[in-house]
């Protein structure tokens, strides 16, 4: 195994892991209140974290390209970016738009499963979708968390909080590596790729640092609570 691939190995591993701990904190909020509303960030990550793991996988069992899963796993990654953005979009409008928000949700879920069952059942269709469009799907992928950083950024203006100032610098630093990926489609560039794994880890430990802030002081009684986790 070389030293690329045991270092990629390595980096999603870890991506994965960060995710899943994040998902534990944030199912949280809906395991104390049963209210939908906090469903979203927790499958976001959980998406976002299985991305990764698949990631891993497909670079501990083999080296080889393989489109079927390289497309199942940017599937994935585009969906929890559109459940993110989603979750922020309706976090401060869900006292008129509960209704709405769970339609969306749902849609969300049944649109995901039916373009995994699709994939499993005509995978040559899935590469060549792959290949078509993995640009313009980086691209939708920068602009989901930068509209998930300018509604975080603003969020935090309205309520300041030495904390939650991180949350949209973390969703900046997501949007970064995704651009990346998109230098490193157009022109290969490797310094293009590796700076996007280690963007991407340091976005995940701000989110990691964020949670355990948020979530430390709320269980100690302090000034965290629920709907800070989706400032």
């Amino acid at each position: 195994m070389s030293t690329y691939v045991a270092a990629r190995i390595a980096v999603e591993a870890i991506s994965a892991a960060a995710c899943f701990i994040l998902v534990r904190f944030m199912i949280k909020p809906y395991r104390l209140t049963g209210e939908s509303r906090y469903l979203g960030l927790p499958l976001g990550f959980i998406f976002l974290g299985l991305s990764y793991a698949l990631a891993t996988a497909i670079f501990s069992i083999t080296t080889s390209f393989n489109p079927d899963f390289e497309w199942l796993a940017l599937l994935i990654k585009t969906f929890a970016f559109v459940f993110l953005a989603v979750t922020y979009y309706f976090s401060n409008r869900l006292t008129k738009n509960v209704i709405t928000w769970d339609i969306t949700l749902g849609l969300l879920t049944v649109a995901l499963f039916t373009l995994l069952i699709s994939l499993i059942i005509d995978p040559q269709s899935a590469m060549q979708a792959y290949f078509a469009s993995q640009l313009y799907v980086r691209i939708f992928n920068v602009l989901c968390l930068t509209f998930i950083a300018i509604l975080t950024l603003r969020s935090h203006v309205k309520q300041p909080d030495p904390t939650t100032i991180w949350i949209p610098f973390g969703f900046i630093l997501l949007g970064v590596s995704q651009y990346s990926l998109i230098f490193w489609y157009i022109n290969n560039s490797l310094a293009a790729f590796t700076g996007s794994l280690a963007i991407r880890l340091m976005a995940l430990a701000i989110f990691l640092f964020v949670a355990y802030q948020t979530f430390y002081r709320a269980g100690k009684g302090g000034s965290g609570d629920e709907d800070s986790s989706e400032r």
